[in-house]
Parts: structure tokens; C-alpha cells; sequence
């Protein structure tokens, strides 16, 4: 079994925010406009932050490209 590595204090938006590209910082200012919420961050090797928002209800989640789109049907599950 692997050891929990999720904390269940609130992120650090700062670190966050961290290393993403000025296309997803722009998009994500715009998109907590709008009452999404920024909730990690995946950093995968070699390749764009992939930041992961979802929706003021908590039920829809989204993902920010690093050109700035939005990709509501990213190829990963969020396990909860």
C-alpha cells in the first residue's frame, strides 16, 4: 500500500501557482472569477504543469493546458 501523500491542510497558493506557464496563470485568474477553484497541481516529468480546477459545487473538474485551454476530458481519473 502506498502512504498517503495528500494533505488535508489547504493548499499554498503560491506553490501552487509555481512554474505554471503565463497561459494557464491567466486562464486560472479568469476561471476563480467565475467561482472555480484551483486544487493541485500535477508536475509531470519533462512536460507542462497540468493544474486541475474544479467547479464552486466540487462536482466538475478541469484541467488548464499549457497553452491556456481548457480540457474537460483530461486522460487521467482524480481519485478521491
Amino acid at each position: 500500500m502506498t502512504p498517503e501523500r495528500r494533505s488535508p491542510d489547504a493548499p499554498d497558493h503560491a506553490a501552487l501557482r509555481a512554474g505554471l506557464t503565463a497561459a494557464q496563470a491567466s486562464a486560472i485568474a479568469t476561471l476563480e472569477l467565475f467561482g472555480w477553484t484551483l486544487r493541485f497541481v500535477r508536475r509531470p516529468l519533462f512536460r507542462d504543469p497540468v493544474p486541475v480546477l474544479f467547479d464552486k459545487d466540487g462536482t466538475r473538474w478541469i484541467v488548464v493546458d499549457g497553452d491556456g485551454a481548457l480540457d474537460e476530458n483530461p486522460d487521467f481519473e482524480i481519485r478521491e
